[in-house]
């Protein structure tokens, strides 16, 4: 981390630049021969219709609606284009995931040496951010493309904002405000955005001493449109949540996970160990880990204010970390069915590296010590997070790898049980694959394990155990619609064609644009020779991409 080098600060600079995109494609480049994966890809790319369309007004229109819990437009379309370009060829969305990353640590390099003049201390929190261990989840899982598409956009409001303050435009601010609109538009996670600008301010770019007076209304002026676009999405999010698919979690049990899992999220910074694509929410935390949480919580952040006006940088880190992570606690907003995840260390991370970037020198007084000592320490270190993360990303290489490490490293993890089994299934070891549902189910009497049981028995034939799987997988998760809709396909095997009209019903109810609900009853209407609805179901099927049924009736002239 010395900043004394007999070359010059060009070629440092350069050298940088050209050391962090090699060592952080030595690590990921073997995303490039990754598969999908069966947790949430499925939904965004594999079996996402709208993505796999072309690219037209009415595409750009879905993309501007769409939510899936979180309002995400610019990902939508950011997976349109990967489409376009590499069908569903799994490797092209892991290479642009990997791009995305290696732009937002040199984004990341030079907003820090920007804002410090400090080349090499700049280097180590763009290197720390880029090859940490925890982040491997954020560039490896395709759906996550949130991740690091809305990281690229932070850096850039971030670096643009620096640029603003450089020399206050409106012609600059309004660039920073697009920029930031940009990235809510990736992922609802960067609503603190302006937050940390006004952390920035206080340091390194020391604007408060250059506004002694009315700091709040100076502030306030400056940053009150970002504050307003950060209130819309939030709104948003918190109106698009209020019927989850998942279990709702007692606010104390929330409250008491919030202080271990931050906790945790710390000690994974400096021993990453024990990382999983699912962390299963606990059913309930020891009195102790909680109390430690809270103690440790609190004599950390008395520490860092009492010291802020001599050490700036601790201060500002810790609330980098802090601020960032608050939006995915789960105290107001329950995000899922996780304790925690990885991909939420991503940004926060960021405060850690520039607190320990700047404030472990004054450890070493000596320059001469700093230079021997503290700059190979800091090589060191930052080799053994490269060699972690190369190991970590390697788990992500398909699902049966991931899920069998998912089980390795974390306790009762129904998810991993289920997923895993998925995988067996589509292998075709069934035994192995009902082993690991029941499991799921023995655990956590989870839904989606109860749905996946209910396809196994349909295949084997055992219609009414399906039915009864199906149903069970209901009483978990009323609002389960691929249950009612796959409940309708046995009952119209079985023959009870008003019971599967009823199934689709409530499919339809629940998912308005399931477009094979709509094809199924229109096949149903029209084998019983009613045709209005059969030809109305039909149409609607075509309109959401399956004219198969539409063009059978035309041909036999029962649609116009």
């Amino acid at each position: 981390m010395s900043d004394q080098l007999t070359i010059s600060k060009k070629k440092q600079k350069i050298i940088i630049y050209i050391s962090l995109t090699l060592a952080t494609i030595a690590v990921f480049w073997q995303v490039n021969q990754f598969d999908f994966i069966n947790f949430d890809d499925p939904l965004y790319v594999t079996e996402n219709s709208h993505v796999q369309s072309r690219i037209t007004l009415d595409e750009f229109s879905w993309a501007s609606r769409a939510t899936d819990k979180l309002w995400t437009p610019l990902l939508w379309l950011s997976f349109m284009l990967d489409y376009k370009f590499y069908g569903l060829n799994a490797g092209g969305y892991h290479v642009t995931n990997l791009i995305l990353h290696i732009m937002s640590a040199l984004l990341l390099f030079w907003l820090f040496n920007r804002m410090t003049g400090a080349i090499w201390k700049s280097a180590f929190v763009a290197a720390f951010f880029a090859l940490h261990p925890l982040h491997v989840e954020s560039v490896a899982w395709i759906t996550e493309r949130k991740d690091v598409l809305s990281a690229f956009f932070w850096m850039l409001t971030l670096c643009l904002y620096v640029y603003y303050t450089e020399k206050p435009a409106v012609r600059r601010y309004l660039l920073v405000v697009f920029s930031f609109v940009l990235a809510l538009m990736s992922k609802p996670m960067v609503v603190t955005l302006p937050v940390i600008m006004i952390l920035l301010d206080y340091w390194p770019l020391k604007r408060f001493e250059s506004q002694k007076n009315n700091l709040l209304l100076w502030q306030l002026k400056e940053k009150l449109l970002f504050f307003v676009l950060s209130a819309v999405l939030s709104v948003i999010t918190l109106y698009d949540s209020q019927k989850p698919d998942w279990p709702h979690f007692p606010l104390i049990l929330r409250l008491c996970n919030v202080t271990v899992s931050f906790m945790t999220y710390l000690e994974k910074t400096f021993r990453p160990h024990d990382m999983a694509i699912f962390y299963p929410f606990p059913e309930h935390i020891p009195l102790w880990q909680v109390g430690g949480a809270i103690i440790l919580i609190i004599v950390i952040t008395t520490f860092v204010i009492i010291v802020a006006k001599r050490l700036p940088h601790l201060f500002v880190g810790w609330m980098w970390f802090t601020i960032t992570i608050l939006p995915v606690t789960g105290i107001i907003y329950q995000m899922g069915e996780y304790a925690m995840a990885d991909r939420y260390h991503y940004l926060s991370s960021i405060g850690i590296a520039f607190g320990l970037a700047w404030g472990v020198p004054l450890l070493f007084p000596s320059a001469d010590a700093r230079k021997k000592i503290l700059f190979p320490a800091a090589i060191a270190f930052l080799a053994i997070l490269t060699f972690l993360s190369w190991k970590q990303c390697g788990y992500w290489k398909n699902n049966t790898t991931l899920w069998n490490h998912a089980l390795n490293v974390t306790k009762d993890n129904y998810m991993a049980h289920n997923n895993l089994a998925s995988a067996l299934l589509e292998k075709g070891d069934i035994q192995k694959a009902v082993y690991h549902y029941n499991r799921a189910i023995s655990i956590n009497n989870y839904s989606k394990a109860h749905y996946n049981m209910g396809i196994i028995y349909y295949r084997l034939g055992q219609y009414q155990q399906s039915i009864g799987s199906f149903n069970q997988a209901i009483r978990v998760k009323p609002y389960y619609a691929a249950a009612y809709y796959n409940l309708g396909i046995v009952y119209y095997t079985l023959g009870q064609y008003q019971h599967a009209i009823e199934s689709y019903n409530e499919t339809i109810r629940l998912m308005p644009d399931y477009a094979n609900a709509y094809n199924n009853r229109a096949i149903i209407y029209l084998n019983q020779r009613n045709n209005f609805p059969g030809c109305t179901n039909a149409q609607k099927a075509c309109k959401l991409g399956i004219c198969k049924t539409l063009i059978w009736a035309k041909g036999r002239g029962i649609c116009n």
